[in-house]
């Protein structure tokens, strides 16, 4: 599958959480690192419920691919995997190596783009992004990236917004019920000072099946009664509404 889309989001990415957004994440690292059982997206779904990652995980060698404060990474370096993070933003990092300090978990952290991975084919038993490449980079090089990184067997991960919510996502604002973009061409969100990606169900299955992926599971999360409100959805729409998902697929091989 080819594609061939422009690339100056990278930089306009970067910018954006050195400038603003790592200044809103920072505070929220240390929360994040003391969890025991680890919780995924927006809703906080705890790992027993979803068994987003693989069996087997100690000992695995594993990526996180937008890793930010890299606390995904901090949760499989507990359950024994080897991870690295790589992530373009020098501020998430920086909060990512004091967060090392104070919990005393050491492993390597890379500063660049998940497009671009400096890393050989065939290294990894586990890649995995939580809202980090799996929204921020283009889906056309990162899960191609990847692929490449993976041995054959290798577990893919990741968790996004919903197409759903992409399509009712007003310029400005929190989420609608009224269909604010057409599906057909569902790719870049252009938010102002960065850009995010959202690729429709059908488009992403045939580019992971294009990449060499066998799709395992794809599970359309509901926020639980009692959550919080965000800026961009509330609880009660994603009640009602995916307004995230989970993708695990498996490299074939």
């Amino acid at each position: 599958m080819t594609h061939h889309g422009p690339t100056d989001h990278v930089e306009q990415n970067r910018r954006f959480w050195d400038d603003e957004a790592a200044a809103w994440h920072g505070p929220l690292a240390r929360d994040h690192w003391a969890q025991v059982e680890p919780s995924w997206g927006l809703w906080a779904v705890p790992e027993s419920q979803v068994s987003l990652l693989p069996d087997g995980i100690d000992g695995m060698r594993t990526i996180e691919l937008g890793c930010g404060t890299a606390y995904v990474s901090a949760w499989l370096a507990r359950a024994g995997a080897h991870p690295v993070g790589i992530d373009v933003s020098e501020k998430q990092l920086a909060t990512a190596r004091a967060m090392q300090a104070e919990f005393g978990i050491d492993f390597p952290l890379v500063l660049g783009d998940a497009e671009k991975v400096p890393y050989e084919d065939n290294t990894f038993d586990l890649a995995i992004s939580e809202y980090g490449a799996s929204l921020w980079c283009d889906p056309y090089e990162w899960i191609p990236e990847a692929a490449r990184l993976l041995v054959p067997g290798g577990h893919l991960v990741f968790s996004r917004y919903s197409p759903l919510f992409a399509l009712c996502a007003p310029s400005e604002g929190p989420v609608s019920t009224t269909l604010s973009r057409g599906q057909f061409g569902l790719t870049r969100l252009h938010w102002g000072n960065h850009v995010q990606f959202i690729l429709p169900h059908g488009e992403m299955l045939r580019l992971l099946r294009a990449c060499g992926f066998v799709v395992e599971d794809l599970m359309e999360i509901q926020a639980p009664q009692h959550a919080r409100d965000y800026a961009e959805v509330s609880a009660d729409w994603a009640r009602r509404w995916p307004s995230e998902e989970i993708w695990k697929a498996r490299l074939a091989g």
